[in-house]
């Protein structure tokens, strides 16, 4: 690769902003396929039961995507990597309005897609964080989180455009607005090729797996992207359901006052901390954080009033906002030879969080009778263990006992 020397700080700000787009691709990828569940059900008469199964389909792969990258993103490189992982995006988001129409069953065409943009969205969680960290910018704890930042406009976006395009033009038009999705990613896969991408660490210069894995703050690193998952999606996932049986609106308004709310509130708090971030203790700030968390589940679980409640859902996106970037952060800080290895480990390990924390709040409320309050009263146990995890962080370097 073309030394970093040779580039200027506004074609660095270019690779910024491509990777800006990589995770509101991200967003899309994720956000997207759920929003046309009942299309699917009413179109190609699927069993809602089974239509569910693309979600399982999609983390399934993108956590396998997490675990098998460490072995070749490095071999092959930065860029290969992220711009394949844009086409497979592009394809998979092009491949809802179409395979289900070529195959002979829909339903298989459906999951033939969500497994292509699933391999894209595996590789741009792994990838995009190394290469915004490799960029020669200050503050990078701040540029961090505003890039995680982009993921919640990304959900915001797709949910009220897709929203207000299928209200203009008909739910017939799904497919094309389908189509139109897939741009973004092929735009951006070309964008990729051209910008100038960073190796996180010089070639041969990245610890072993067998070492990353012998050092102390790389666990309480990977339990910090645990419960930073599982705190973001315990109620981002039932943040709809939330707002329809607490306010007794409609689907889509739930949709809105629940998912949105909650992703505009997390972006809030992400561009705040980017702003300001270079001022503040980072991990100061996490521990803050995960109280604030604890004090929104409380204050969504136990409040009387549905609107207190719905304000607790919000309260909590912002308060996991710098959670997920801020432990890419330190991590990046704290053990600078772990290389890309170690961002797809902790992205994997965040992808268990973000499963484990809306299964166990839908298996709490299922033994309480389907008492949704009960289930995040239960997850109010992943912000303490945040807490926890951070403290043992302060502790083991103060210690000096983990030397970078």
């Amino acid at each position: 690769m073309t030394p970093q020397r040779e580039y200027t700080p506004k074609q660095w700000r270019h690779t910024q902003y491509a990777s800006y787009l990589g995770y509101i691709t991200q967003a899309v990828v994720n956000n997207l396929a759920p929003l046309l569940f009942l299309i699917f059900q009413e179109v190609y008469r699927i069993p809602l039961e089974q239509i569910t199964l693309l979600v399982t389909v999609n983390f399934c792969v993108q956590l396998s995507v997490d675990m098998l990258s460490t072995r070749f993103v490095d071999k092959i490189g930065y860029r290969p990597c992220i711009v394949a992982a844009h086409f497979f995006a592009a394809a998979g988001l092009a491949g809802l309005g179409v395979f289900p129409r070529l195959l002979p069953d829909p339903f298989a065409g459906l999951l033939a897609a969500v497994f292509l943009y699933a391999i894209g969205g595996g590789l741009i969680e792994v990838l995009i964080s190394p290469i915004v960290e490799a960029c020669p910018t200050e503050n990078k704890a701040s540029v961090m989180s505003l890039l995680h930042s982009f993921y919640c406009w990304g959900s915001v976006g797709v949910i009220l455009l897709s929203t207000l395009f299928l209200g203009a033009f008909g739910k017939g038009a799904w497919t094309v607005l389908a189509l139109l999705w897939a741009l973004l990613p092929l735009f951006n896969a070309f964008w990729f090729w051209r910008v100038p991408i960073a190796r996180l660490t010089e070639e041969g210069g990245a610890l072993p797996l067998s070492k990353l894995f012998s050092q102390k703050l790389f666990w309480i690193f990977a339990a910090l992207m645990v419960a930073a998952g599982a705190c973001e999606l315990s109620m981002s996932q039932w943040a709809s359901a939330f707002a329809e049986s607490g306010l007794g609106v409609s689907k889509t308004v739930g949709d809105l006052a629940g998912p949105c709310f909650f992703a505009v509130l997390m972006g809030c708090a992400r561009v705040i901390y980017a702003k300001v971030g270079h001022k503040l203790n980072l991990l100061n700030a996490q521990w803050m954080c995960g109280l604030l968390c604890v004090v929104a589940y409380l204050m969504t679980a136990l409040s009387p009033i549905p609107v207190l409640a719905l304000l607790g859902c919000g309260l909590c996106g912002f308060s996991v906002g710098i959670l997920w970037p801020g432990t890419f952060s330190v991590a990046a800080r704290y053990l600078p030879k772990g290389g890309t290895a170690m961002f797809a480990l902790l992205a994997l390990f965040g992808d268990l969080g973000c499963t484990g924390g809306p299964t166990l709040v839908g298996f709490v409320s299922g033994i309480f009778g389907g008492e949704l309050k009960m289930g995040l009263l239960a997850a109010v146990v992943f912000p303490m263990l945040l807490i926890l995890a951070v403290l043992v962080c302060k502790r083991t370097l103060a210690g000096g006992k983990e030397k970078p």
